[in-house]
This record gives structure tokens, C-alpha cells and sequence, in this order.
């Protein structure tokens, strides 16, 4: 009688046998070939893709949805439609491009990868993975997309899509977030990438975790890759990725004030680090509790600016979410009544007249209530 395998300890999946890594690949490029998505950053079959609208596109997609993303792509393709163009730009117009994307530090990083590329790389998108690792806010996963997706270069990709894939594939039961769970991941996708067509490999895979393979309700009877999911042999792909506990946002109060004069607000532009660095803001106080009074943000107002306003009144509050915390704005109104702005700490605009300026996304929601 032939010995009895033990059952592989939790975390640790059988590794992928050679037979089923081709199995995989065929199946789902096969696939990929047939239900690719058309998407402006993605080059038509047979055609050499854009790196620069990789690197973009890249940067854009990540911690945010596809059909997000089209709009914004096309609208800032169309402003600064080579690298060299990105490179000149200057830090205000490339936030007001990315306005209302959210996470800016995307955009800064973009904005200085492109700088590096003209000044390093002679306006060439770098086609390997450690020159990709070099530019700024380029990791891991975006310098092997990029290579592999502009270049078709064998390179590695683990975003949320893969890791979710595979872990449903290979049935890994640790939390997906642990560091030991990552290197198997990454070992799994590097060993998984073939030689031929990587790029639409790496594409395959993550649109198979975007249309087939959700998080939610994935639908396993159309999947390429059905008869080789080991959590769908085992009825536990409801239970797998596993993810780690994570500690709730801290919740905070901010107010903002919008003051009025002449038919005008005024504006002032953030520090040059921290949250939302250098974008523009209705006067915005971080620093007291739910309970601020008007008389206390008079106070503050005053000695920020040098403009002495009427009472505030409180007209609305409003939720924005981030990763680590849940931040409750309370919109205040107020008239100017005095006093002069001081230099460099403000501007009067009209609300009408703000394209130039970029905003976050919660002083965007605040200007269209008072407006």
C-alpha cells in the first residue's frame, strides 16, 4: 500500500506543479484573448504598447476601480500626452489634472518619476524592473506590470486582483497580509509568469481577480481557471484570501470656514507636506473637537489671516474616509467684517472660478453646498 500524504499544514499550498502551471497559462490566456477588456491605456492585439501610458495608467489604478480611472486617464493623456510633457508641467496643473482621484501623493510621485525619466533615462520609459524600481513611488508590483505590460518582460506582478486569485488557487489559508503569506504569493506569481506573452499574462490575471474572480460572489462556473482552484475543489472559496484584522479609523473633526466678501471666498493653500500637501482649501481648522464654537473659530480665523468675521453658522457636516481615519467636516458660513489679509495667507476667489486651484475631494463637496 502506497504511504498516505499528509495534509499540507495551514498556509502552506502544495506548490504548483509544473503540468498545471502550463494548464493555467494556456487556459488563461485563452481566455484574456477572448474577454479583454478595451481600455485606453491597453494596446490592440498585435500592437506595441505606450510605456508612458503604462506608467500612468499604472499609477491611476492604484487602490482605485477601472471605470474610475477612464476619465481621469484620458483627460490627462490628453494635457500632457508625453513623459517630457509631464516632466514640465508644474506640480498645481499636474494636481488639477488628478482632482477628485484622490490619494495626491500618486500624482506627486508621477509627476517626479517623469522628471527623472527626461533627466536619467533620456525620456525612455525604463523597460527593466531594478531602473523601474529607481523613479519615485514605483514598487514592486508597478515596476514588474509596467516591464512586463510595456515591454513583455518576464517580471512578477501581485496586486490585490492576483493575490486574491491566487490564494483561491492554491487555497493559502494564512492572512493574506502576513509578511510570510506575501513572499509565498510573489514566489507563486514569479514561478507562474511564462516565458511567451508575459505582459498579457500579467493582464490575464488581473482581470480575471476584476470580472471573475471577486472579492463578493465570484463566478466560479464561468472560470477559466475552475478545475484547477483547489478552494473551489474544496467549497471554501467564500473563505479565502484571508485577511488580517485591522484596527478601525480613528474618527476626527475638522471645520471649515467658508467666508464670504464681495461675493467672494477665500482660499488658502495647504502645507507643503501632510495630507492633501500644496492642494487649496476653504480655511479648514484641524485642531478643535466636535464642540467648537463660533467664537472660537473667530478667534482662530483672527489670528490666522488677520480678518475679523460675524458668527459662523454651522450649515452642514459631512464624512470623508481614509485609510486611518474617518474625519467629520463641519461647514461653517461667515461674512469678513474687518481687517485686512495678511500676505501669503489666503486668497478671495469666486466659487465659480476655481479651475486653476486643486482641490481635495471633501473641500470640492463643501464649495458645491455653499455655492
Amino acid at each position: 500500500m502506497p504511504p498516505t500524504k499528509a495534509p499540507p499544514e495551514p498556509g502552506h499550498a502544495p506548490a504548483v506543479r509544473i503540468g498545471n502551471a502550463a494548464t493555467i497559462r494556456r487556459r488563461l490566456l485563452a481566455w484574456f484573448d477572448k474577454h479583454r477588456r478595451d481600455l485606453p491605456w491597453r494596446a490592440k492585439p498585435g500592437k506595441t504598447p505606450n510605456a508612458y501610458h503604462v506608467l500612468v495608467s499604472e499609477a491611476m489604478l492604484q487602490q482605485t476601480q477601472v471605470a474610475t480611472v477612464i476619465p481621469y486617464f484620458t483627460r490627462f493623456i490628453t494635457a500632457c500626452p508625453t513623459v517630457q510633457a509631464l516632466a514640465k508641467a508644474d506640480e498645481q496643473t499636474v494636481l488639477r489634472l488628478w482632482q477628485g482621484l484622490g490619494y495626491y501623493r500618486r500624482a506627486r510621485n508621477l509627476h517626479a518619476a517623469a522628471q527623472t525619466i527626461v533627466n536619467d533615462h533620456a525620456g525612455r520609459v525604463p523597460d527593466n524592473v531594478p531602473d523601474l524600481l529607481s523613479l519615485p513611488g514605483v514598487g514592486r508590483y508597478t515596476a514588474g506590470a509596467i516591464a512586463s505590460i510595456a515591454y513583455d518582460t518576464r517580471a512578477p506582478i501581485l496586486d490585490g486582483n492576483v493575490a486574491r486569485v491566487l490564494s483561491r488557487l492554491c487555497l493559502i489559508d494564512s492572512p493574506i497580509d502576513a509578511t510570510d503569506t506575501r513572499k509565498r504569493l510573489w514566489s507563486l506569481a514569479e514561478a507562474l509568469v511564462p516565458p511567451g506573452r508575459p505582459g498579457d499574462y500579467n493582464q490575464a490575471m488581473m482581470e480575471l481577480g476584476a470580472l471573475v474572480c471577486a472579492k463578493a460572489n465570484p463566478s466560479c462556473k464561468s472560470c477559466p481557471l475552475s478545475k484547477q482552484c483547489q478552494a473551489l475543489q474544496a467549497g471554501r472559496v467564500a473563505e479565502v484570501p484571508i485577511s488580517a484584522k485591522r484596527k478601525a479609523p480613528v474618527g476626527v473633526d475638522h471645520h471649515i470656514l467658508a467666508v464670504c466678501r464681495r461675493g467672494r471666498v477665500l482660499f488658502e493653500q495647504r502645507p507643503a507636506d501632510g495630507l492633501w500637501s500644496n492642494m487649496w482649501q476653504l480655511p479648514t481648522a484641524e485642531d478643535f473637537n466636535d464642540a467648537a464654537s463660533p467664537s472660537s473659530l473667530q478667534d482662530w480665523l483672527q489670528t490666522r489671516s488677520g480678518l475679523t468675521i460675524s458668527d459662523p453658522t454651522k450649515i452642514e457636516t459631512f464624512t470623508h474616509q481614509t485609510t486611518h481615519r474617518t474625519i467629520r467636516f463641519h461647514l461653517w458660513q461667515s461674512t469678513a467684517t474687518a481687517g485686512r489679509l495678511r500676505p501669503n495667507t489666503g486668497i478671495w476667489r469666486g466659487v465659480t472660478d476655481l479651475d486653476d486651484l486643486p482641490l481635495p475631494n471633501p473641500q470640492r463637496k463643501a464649495v458645491a453646498i455653499i455655492k
